[in-house]
């Protein structure tokens, strides 16, 4: 399965996407974490739907110094991504 999330708030600049990716891969989950032009944060994973919506969970947290006002979601099948990259 495959979570596409676009996270608004204050989310660049305070360490999300890092945060992203060491979440991400102690799930075992495959995928990316992107600033948009925007100030919006795309993130991308795919694994088990399990995983995937624990990672949702923290999604709407984030790290500390982070200020998350929405995430908005789709799901879709998986497309073989490998690792997890923050781009």
């Amino acid at each position: 399965m495959r979570l596409t999330a676009l996270i608004t708030g204050t989310v660049q600049g305070v360490g999300y996407r890092r945060y992203v990716q060491r979440y991400a891969r102690d799930l075992k989950l495959q995928g990316y974490a992107e600033n948009l032009s925007d100030g919006r944060v795309e993130v991308v994973a795919e694994g088990h739907e399990q995983d995937l919506e624990r990672l949702l969970h923290w999604l709407h947290r984030g790290p500390p110094h982070a200020r998350v006002t929405r995430v908005e979601t789709q799901y879709s099948e998986h497309t073989g991504l490998n690792d997890f990259h923050v781009y």
